[in-house]
């Protein structure tokens, strides 16, 4: 029988010897590797909290006491120690273990954060909630934070407030000293200098002699604390800024030595009111290939077999682009090779987001603000005021976080900010957090924001020059799916829609980005059912090209198809234009994309299909619509409402 069987119930998790606890971390690091090696998912971070989590779930009693994860990536040795190990082989497939927290999973996820910097609020929340219900002193509120999340402004402002209330809240600062990549901010430089201290060995000793003489109640618990976080003071700048908010500081501890860790938990959870264990972890520990890749440390794995994958950094592959990310990465080096006052942003993924080769060759054009999308678009904002011309690449829907900034300082300035929106759209395996489908909707909802979207790695590639040029904020959205590639003959050219067929006048369909691919194929179903269609790769919703409106204009039925939200999306933005062209009865409209709700996860594909956003959904919706239209021709509409 295994260790990790033996540890099915907290009871017999708790009855474990050290040597025991120290086999099961083995058992668990090995049960990691083989599962997200097969399904895929965070493998790094994982390899990294081992320990932890098991000192977490020994000296707390989840889900009584509640333990929260941010990022929400780091959980799943959690997942294994609340009964979830069988469901590791459906690991972030449809109908299976969710790769996050999810409070429909089990009771012991609280929150669903795979959305970093938001587990203090949590936090908090909850321990007011507690206190005001009279149960603050029977249970207790732990939050894990780490793997970059605190670099983001919202945990900054929770610590502030924590530290203030006096709630108690245990916060486990699970240092590795990263994100998706080495963490950029000014105390992690500081715990990165604590992890070199010469003294830093002698320090632990120190911790661990107090801690066994330590009370586990009363005025002596405080004293002793108190005690060691003064004797920490000259060797831990990050007691200071701790202390300074009023939250008190304990550490370091060795993350990867559950006795250590069991020892300062068991002590901190006395402690009334805020309070930070400062865990030192390595991410990827244990798993040589994720020790030693220095860029991620194997932060994600993928599952598709022959599958792109990354390039070392500063690298680009030959032959046409791989994925959209690569076909950015190639048009911003381009352009920025002959405009010097083109910059880049990342909040803390410049790996993801196709910025190493960037960072390769223009470092002083390059700009990491961590996990901070808010400040990656403020700051963006007064980089364009003093004559720059920044391009922030960010995920779709990590974009939403930083919609007042977009809105009020890009926005309300008429800024020249481009935004590489990649992700968007559907994305499958990491579930409703991470669909980029909210993109198109706040953009538009933006006055003057131009909303660009290629169907092609060629037109994404040509579309950056033109959003530069062109004086406003810009986004560009593309999708995580393989690219389509056309020729010079298919290919958009300035602000104009490209017409890829042209039918009898009876339907005009008008596809925004990756649907256009979906809607060539229907062509073909469609003139097997006898309708000729118009296809416009619509390329640039807004400003619209007027010469496709009043071509589709003149048509029975118009459709336009987009993989994001429908309501205030592309379609509607696109239908209201046109009606600008339009005397007396106009064509019969209708607006093709995602409906208003949380996406599970699913393969793209699996979920395009159940919304009618494959070849054959889109084949049927418009073999319906030019239907009705024919067959009633007086019941077209005016208002062009879908």
């Amino acid at each position: 029988m295994t260790i990790l069987s033996r540890a099915a119930t907290a009871n017999q998790l708790r009855s474990l010897s050290d040597k025991e606890c120290d086999l099961l971390a083995q058992e668990i690091r090995s049960f990691i590797v083989d599962s997200v090696t097969r399904t895929g998912g965070h493998l790094g971070s994982n390899l990294g909290v081992v320990e932890l989590t098991i000192a977490l779930h020994r000296v707390f009693n989840s889900p009584r006491d509640v333990l929260l994860w941010d990022t929400g990536h780091q959980a799943y040795v959690h997942k294994i120690l609340t009964g979830r190990g069988e469901g590791f082989t459906t690991l972030r497939q449809e109908g299976g273990l969710s790769g996050y927290p999810s409070r429909s999973e089990s009771e012991h996820d609280w929150i669903e954060n795979s959305h970093a910097s938001t587990v203090l609020s949590y936090a908090y929340g909850i321990a007011s909630a507690f206190k005001a219900t009279g149960e603050d002193r029977e249970r207790r509120v732990v939050a894990v934070i780490g793997d970059g999340a605190l670099t983001g402004g919202m945990a900054y402002e929770a610590l502030n407030n924590l530290g203030h209330s006096g709630r108690r809240v245990l916060i486990v600062l699970n240092d590795n000293g990263r994100s998706y990549a080495p963490t950029i901010s000014h105390l992690s430089r500081s715990l990165t200098q604590l992890r070199l201290h010469p003294t830093y060995r002698q320090t632990r000793e120190k911790i661990r002699h107090a801690l066994r003489r330590l009370p586990r109640v009363g005025k002596a618990a405080e004293l002793g604390l108190q005690g060691i976080s003064a004797g920490l003071r000259e060797v831990v700048s990050p007691t200071t800024f701790f202390e300074a908010l009023g939250v008190r500081y304990v550490g370091p501890v060795d993350g990867h030595s559950i006795k250590d860790l069991e020892e300062v938990l068991a002590a901190a959870s006395e402690w009334d009111g805020p309070i930070v264990v400062h865990a030192i972890t390595s991410k990827g520990s244990g798993y040589a290939p994720a020790e030693d890749d220095e860029v991620q440390r194997l932060h994600d794995v993928k599952a598709t077999p022959g599958a792109p994958t990354s390039n070392a950094p500063g690298e680009l592959s030959s032959g046409p682009a791989a994925t959209y990310t690569e076909a950015f990465t190639r048009a911003l080096i381009k352009v920025a090779a002959q405009r010097p006052e083109v910059v880049a942003l990342t909040a803390a993924m410049p790996g993801p987001t196709g910025l190493l080769p960037f960072q390769a060759r223009f470092k002083d054009r390059y700009f990491d603000v961590g996990i901070a999308e808010q400040h990656e678009v403020g700051a963006a904002a007064g980089m364009a005021m003093g004559g720059l011309r920044p391009v922030v690449a960010v995920y779709s829907t990590f974009l939403s976080r930083a919609f007042d900034q977009l809105n009020l300082d890009v926005g309300l300035h008429k800024l020249p900010v481009v935004f590489a929106l990649d992700r968007a759209g559907i994305t499958g395996d990491d579930g409703p957090s991470h669909h980029g489908i909210f993109d198109m909707v706040l953009a538009l909802a933006v006055p003057g924001c131009a909303v660009f979207a290629p169907s092609s790695a060629e037109d994404l590639e040509n579309m950056l020059a033109v959003a530069l040029d062109l004086g406003t904020p810009v986004t560009i959205r593309y999708p995580k799916t393989p690219p389509r590639h056309v020729d010079e003959s298919r290919l958009g050219h300035g602000l104009k829609a490209k017409k890829l067929a042209s039918g009898d006048g009876t339907v005009a369909i008008l596809a925004v980005g990756k649907m256009v691919g979906a809607a060539e194929e229907a062509l073909s179903l469609l003139k097997a059912e006898g309708i000729s269609a118009t296809l416009y790769d619509v390329r640039i919703v807004r400003p619209a090209d007027e010469e496709m409106l009043k071509d589709a204009s003149t048509h029975h039925v118009v459709i336009t198809i987009e993989d994001g939200l429908v309501e205030g999306g592309a379609g509607h933005h696109l239908i209201n234009a046109m009606a600008l062209f339009v005397s007396g009865h106009g064509p019969a409209v209708h607006s093709l994309g995602v409906p208003t709700e949380f996406f599970a996860q699913a393969k793209p594909t699996a979920i395009l299909h159940r919304l009618g956003l494959d070849a054959e959904g889109i084949a049927a919706s418009v073999k319906e619509r030019v239907g009705q239209a024919l067959l009633a021709p007086e019941e077209r509409t005016k208002s062009f409402t879908s």
